[in-house]
């Protein structure tokens, strides 16, 4: 499980990215914190409504922006869908139901992401690797692991 920020390490952590903590970006972290089922910024906004009722979808957007860059959460892509939004920050790959239609993370053995780096040709090093399977449930494997 990744690790969950306090109020005063998050503002830590954008500060030292150039941002200043909000109110906004807050609750918006907290929606991703609160319910990791890798949500669209549409499925974020319908969330923080009830919080921040005001709050416009441009300013979600740019909410979730901030995070990404500042490493707080990673943006996943999924084929030509809407990005989705994932605060777990350990090493790991998602498994996307096509059926469902939901994202899972899969957690990945360190020695696994090894024999993946060392495909590289020489002289590169990755700084990241994303990995995501596609496919459906099969038989008890539907269970909810997000």
């Amino acid at each position: 499980m990744p690790t969950t920020l306090n109020h005063d390490a998050l503002s830590q952590r954008l500060t030292d990215s150039g941002l200043r903590s909000t109110t906004q970006r807050e609750v918006v972290y907290n929606v991703l914190l609160k319910k990791r089922d890798h949500p669209t910024a549409d499925e974020v906004y319908a969330r923080v409504k009830a919080d921040l009722p005001t709050i416009s979808l441009a300013t979600v957007y740019n909410c979730l922006e901030a995070l990404v860059q500042c490493h707080l959460v990673r943006s996943v892509n999924l084929d030509r869908g809407p990005t989705r939004y994932c605060p777990n920050l350990h090493p790991h790959a998602h498994f996307h139901d096509e059926q469902t239609g939901r994202t899972h993370d899969i957690d990945l053995p360190a020695e696994l992401l090894e024999k993946v780096n060392a495909v590289l040709p020489d002289g590169y090093n990755s700084s990241s690797v994303e990995i995501i399977f596609r496919g459906t449930a099969t038989g008890s494997g539907g269970q909810d692991r997000s």
